[in-house]
């Protein structure tokens, strides 16, 4: 106990709970795709290759990661990919979508739609009843095709190829297209959803589908399951980690805390909240564990606050100038390198951090790249946003 009587959780706790809970350790691993998305909350969506990638780690058998990752998003519908916390999107379990979109998406939507309208009319484009109508012929026909590319859409409402200049004048002057600009902004409202990629489950390319139906929830109570879900599988964590995953202001941070009855603990950063009855010990994995998480993995991007797991000088490399982090290599908890696919698919890594390591780890970190090359197989992965590690890697 500290001073204050709340329990210390250290680093060493911390790793463990994130080997057992972020399912990582092997005797952690899930059977479905379902399973890890529900133990984690969600998955970054904006590289689409990323989601495979994050659920081939966390997979018993990983041989199923892309046939059962397709059937959970695009046939089971178990799984959406839409936009959520930070107006980023994730992978969620399809039941969490009323409570995503009450929690963080209603707010930056109606920011997005303002924006919109205000460009719109500085440029001269059709007013916000014209939008309104393009709007619902739009989904009308998405409803009809049940999932189509904005092209497609746009054949069945010419409209939505009407174009504007956005921001005449300045140095970032540029044309948009009102099917590129409405379909984001229906997205953040929840209307819309990405669905199946064009080509293979590594294209960035895809179709748009409706959303799932949902109820309209109470904005406060959303937030208090969010925070809750998330503290169950990323407790104990600061008030700034919350405040950074969720988007939301301090002030929605600590009301949500309040409800949920969340408890406070001692980490060596300072205060840290886990869900009630969280606050006892937990034991580590049997079993030493290593791991190949992919760019945008969300346990490597689940914190801000990141120095119990990755040590500061190995960030220049493993991070973009944006805050994205690339494919790393994971030993007992800790981040301890990267890795990258060649041009002839041969996965290659890099440790960084050498500390406490030896045989067994450089033989269970092998083990891992060759687990996740047999079912890559031909496919071919360059992340989204490029770190400097991998890029050297994969030259």
């Amino acid at each position: 106990m500290n001073d204050a009587g709340r329990r210390h959780i250290g680093t060493a706790e911390r790793r463990h709970r994130l080997a057992l809970r972020q399912r990582l350790a092997g005797a952690a691993r899930a059977g479905s795709p379902e399973e890890i998305a529900d133990s984690l909350v969600a998955l970054h969506g904006t590289d689409p290759a990323a989601v495979h990638l994050a659920v081939g780690a966390r997979l018993a058998d990983a041989t199923k990661t892309v046939g059962e990752t397709e059937r959970a998003l695009y046939e089971d519908g178990a799984l959406v990919r839409m936009h959520g916390m930070r107006h980023t999107v994730f992978v969620f379990p399809t039941g969490l979508t009323a409570v995503v979109h009450a929690s963080t998406g209603r707010t930056v939507a109606a920011r997005e739609r303002a924006r919109l309208l205000k460009n719109m009319a500085a440029a001269g484009a059709p007013d916000a009843a014209w939008l309104t109508e393009v709007e619902e012929s739009a989904l009308a026909a998405l409803a009809r095709r049940g999932q189509a590319t904005a092209a497609e859409l746009a054949r069945d409402e010419p409209r939505l190829k009407e174009q504007y200049v956005y921001a005449a004048g300045k140095s970032y002057e540029g044309v948009h297209t009102v099917s590129t600009q409405l379909l984001r902004v229906l997205g953040v409202e929840g209307k819309v959803v990405r669905g199946r990629p064009l080509g293979s489950w590594t294209s960035s390319q895809f179709r748009w589908a409706p959303a799932p139906d949902h109820p309209e929830l109470d904005p406060g109570e959303a937030q208090a399951e969010l925070l809750r879900r998330w503290l169950t599988a990323c407790g104990p964590a600061t008030e700034d980690d919350l405040k950074w995953w969720t988007g939301w202001r301090v002030t929605e941070v600590r009301r949500a805390l309040t409800a949920i009855g969340a408890e406070a603990v001692s980490l060596d950063e300072g205060t840290g909240y886990v869900v009630s009855g969280d606050t006892g010990p937990v034991a580590g994995p049997a079993e030493p564990w290593a791991a190949l998480l992919p760019a945008l993995d969300p346990t490597a991007m689940g914190w801000q606050q990141r120095d119990w797991y990755l040590a500061p000088e190995l960030r220049p490399m493993l991070f973009d100038r944006s805050g994205n982090v690339g494919p790393t290599v994971w030993w007992n908890g800790r981040v301890v390198g990267g890795w990258a696919q060649r041009a002839d698919g041969e996965i290659v890594w890099r440790i960084l951090d050498d500390e406490g390591l030896g045989r067994e780890a450089e033989s269970a970190i092998a083990a891992e790249a060759a687990r996740l090359a047999s079912w890559v197989g031909t496919a071919r992965i360059t992340p989204r946003f490029r770190t400097p590690l991998e890029r050297e890697l994969a030259a």
